[in-house]
């Protein structure tokens, strides 16, 4: 790898202001919320597609690996860089068209999520893939990552959402494709565009999504639940799924996490338990009997507490999201009290989805984990579609600690691949979860399936030079 040849080629093709080496800017595009830290020679900012293909094609020549960023809000270690060029999007960043008669939106991939919906609620329409970073997360990002979010029980993630992608390919060739439709149907042969979403950067470029869109609700309810125990909270989510409600946000935080996630929030609500919170959409004329409805099957396990807002903005008024927006602070804050000032605080946090009817089994066996390491651990995530985000704070400069974490990290994965799910749900395989996906693909007997994705990967990216390292075990 010829590293001052690529760079000094890219900073003459591009101009010096796309292409940066100091060490302070780098220092912001080699590290991820999981708290991976990278290296790389350069960031290069490109600002259309031409300097995409210039990138790719400087880049093929020299050998120098190619890691594309949108926000590096990934938890799994697939944002972070190794030595070669790092390519962020954010210049990147404008919605191109937007279509309600075709339901379409047509954006580059540096647009943030929340800027996104910003321009969509012009409309009178959303894109519902909503990540908890959506203020940050960028469309790229959320394709390359498969990124699920609140709404997840409903809307699902962005496999969902995408119709169409333009693609830029480290062939040698410069190539930009198009891959999928502006259309909901359509069948162009095997279905690249689903192979591109989740596939971490590692065979292409996005340059432009064609995205579907949908109409805001006319209305929304919410309800706050608070419960003295996980076992009633899980048997309130079993009755709301029976009930024909369909919620698009279903999420759960249990007792501690919820104590420590409230701290320093003025709350008009005293948050005590186990929570449970559940937004429904409905026509206007519905809504109070549809809340109603909601407020009765909570109180009927035993709930402390329900609090309601109808609509988004008595919701935001009455805090309702305050506590599980907050999920991650407050992992962090617990982390820290904890280590009182000694170590290198670290929050690992799980991924892993089972199917919704096996979600209290997996509460359980996760607890029991929990007790078998000595570990605290925060429960969390979005129970509504089994996604689930258990958390452990230690402190990553004890390799003892550093080891036994990590070991109850895989044994979450072997949770989820035992109850018939996944381990990974919506923050990809990346760095850690390489291990986890060879173990799901051998209790599936299905580990062929990796070779199927080796020879994928050649046919994409022939040098091996895109993201390389992440998701292949």
């Amino acid at each position: 790898m010829a590293r001052d040849g690529c760079v000094s080629s890219l900073r003459r093709r591009l101009g010096r202001g796309k292409v940066s080496s100091d060490p302070a800017v780098l220092g912001l595009y080699v590290r991820e919320p999981s708290g991976m830290v990278g290296d790389a020679w350069a960031v290069v900012f490109p600002e259309g597609e031409n300097d995409v293909r210039v990138v790719l094609r400087e880049c093929y020549r020299h050998g120098t690996p190619v890691f594309p960023q949108g926000s590096a809000t990934s938890l799994s270690g697939n944002a972070v860089p190794g030595e070669g060029v790092v390519v962020s999007f954010e210049r990147m960043n404008r919605v191109r068209e937007v279509s309600v008669v075709d339901s379409l939106v047509v954006a580059e991939p540096g647009v943030r999520i929340d800027e996104l919906n910003l321009e969509l609620q012009r409309h009178g329409y959303m894109f519902p893939v909503d990540p908890a970073s959506s203020s940050v997360a960028t469309v790229g990002g959320a394709i390359n990552n498969g990124a699920g979010g609140l709404r997840g029980a409903k809307y699902g993630t962005m496999r969902d959402w995408v119709l169409g992608l333009r693609l830029g390919l480290a062939d040698g060739e410069e190539s930009i494709i198009e891959v999928g439709c502006r259309t909901v149907k359509c069948r162009q042969g095997y279905d690249l565009t689903r192979l591109i979403v989740g596939s971490e950067g590692t065979l292409g470029l996005v340059t432009l999504a064609y995205l579907r869109i949908t109409p805001l609700p006319e209305d929304t309810v919410y309800a706050l639940a608070f419960y003295p125990g996980l076992d009633r909270l899980v048997d309130a989510f079993i009755d709301i799924k029976k009930s024909g409600l369909h919620p698009f946000m279903l999420e759960f935080m249990d007792a501690p996490t919820v104590r420590y996630a409230s701290r320093n929030l003025s709350l008009p609500y005293e948050p005590r338990g186990d929570m449970l919170l559940v937004g429904v959409e409905t026509m206007r004329e519905a809504s109070r009997r549809v809340l109603d409805t909601l407020v009765e099957l909570l109180e009927k396990h035993g709930a402390i507490t329900v609090v309601t807002a109808h609509g988004w903005r008595e919701a935001e008024e009455k805090k309702l999201l305050a506590v599980r927006k907050n999920l991650f602070a407050g992992q962090a804050s617990m982390t820290m009290e904890r280590l009182a000032g000694r170590g290198r605080p670290r929050v690992m946090i799980e991924d892993i989805v089972v199917p919704p009817s096996r979600v209290p089994e997996a509460v359980r066996r996760i607890r029991g984990l929990a007790k078998r390491y000595g570990l605290t651990v925060f429960l969390g995530g979005h129970i509504g579609d089994g996604n689930l985000h258990p958390a452990v704070g230690y402190d990553a400069s004890s390799p003892e600690e550093e080891r036994r974490v990590h070991e109850w990290f895989l044994e979450v994965m072997r949770i989820a691949v035992d109850l018939g799910g996944s381990v990974s749900a919506e923050h990809g395989i990346g760095l850690l979860k390489k291990k986890g996906l060879l173990m799901e693909l051998e209790a599936r007997k299905s580990v062929k399936a990796l070779d199927i994705m080796r020879s994928i990967k050649a046919a994409f990216d022939p040098k091996g030079i895109l993201n390389p390292g992440k998701l292949l075990p």
